[in-house]
């Protein structure tokens, strides 16, 4: 089967959390510092950082230093290919691995 599946699931993954789903929605409106994530939602730095470090790993959140302070941004290009996967594999189209296992059990 193709692999197309594990790094998607990485990204579901990260969502799989309700913090680090208000840090997406949070960041949906924009850049944020780190400083601001904290504040709008009322947990420990180093809990924040766990979450930063899983929505960076997947390549949804993308990170940059200035200073003493680390912003974070949504990844669009990441946000569109978790858009257009979730569509792929809930609609019925040619290239859906039902195709594979159906042929694979006849």
């Amino acid at each position: 089967m193709d692999n197309k599946y594990y790094p998607n699931a990485l990204l579901f993954k990260a969502f799989a959390d309700t913090n680090r789903l208000m840090i997406v929605d949070m960041l949906s409106y924009g850049e944020l510092c780190a400083c601001k994530i904290l504040e709008g939602l009322g947990i420990a730095q180093p809990t924040l950082s766990h979450h930063m470090k899983m929505l960076c790993d997947c390549g949804l959140v993308s990170s940059r230093k200035d200073g003493k302070w680390t912003y974070y941004s949504l990844d669009s290009a990441a946000v569109e290919r978790v858009k257009t996967f979730l569509s792929i594999v809930t609609s019925p189209n040619e290239n859906c691995v039902c195709e594979e296992v159906n042929h694979e059990l006849r």
